[in-house]
């Protein structure tokens, strides 16, 4: 029987503000550096104004059409919101968070992770200010 092992992994993101940013290279980088050919990969973003996706990185026009959509679904209007501390983009922020996803699990064969063609990974900034986030990477396997 061959024995499980973990690896974990706190991985930076910068932010240039609010938008997409691809984290799939940092993650495969780190991957590489690992021997275990197969298991699961879990991504956990530690924060409540930001999120982890999986989406097309073919087409860019994708990424703008996603964040254009969010901005028109929790838009900033002081007048929508009690909750303002940080300023207007403050509770739209956590909207959008918890509209998509604070975690992913992600399948691992041979080394690679097993994306779509077309997937890749991303943080998505809900704030306007550029961030420093942290995204922690698990992985178990063999």
């Amino acid at each position: 029987m061959t024995e499980l092992r973990q690896a974990l992994h706190r991985l930076g993101v910068e932010t240039y503000g609010q938008g997409l940013v691809e984290i799939t290279k940092p993650i495969k980088d780190w991957l590489s550096h690992l021997d275990i050919e197969d298991g699961l990969l879990t991504l956990f973003c530690r924060h409540t104004s930001a999120s982890l996706l999986i989406q097309e990185n073919a087409d860019p026009d994708v990424c703008r059409d996603l964040e254009a959509f969010f901005a028109r679904i929790a838009p900033e209007d002081g007048n929508l919101y009690v909750h303002n501390a940080e300023g207007p983009d403050d509770m739209p922020a956590h909207i959008r968070a918890a509209l998509t996803q604070t975690q992913l699990s992600i399948p691992l064969h041979g080394g690679k992770l097993l994306l779509g063609t077309w997937q890749g990974v991303y943080l998505f900034e809900h704030r306007r200010a550029p961030h420093h986030r942290e995204v922690v990477l698990h992985l178990i396997g063999e």
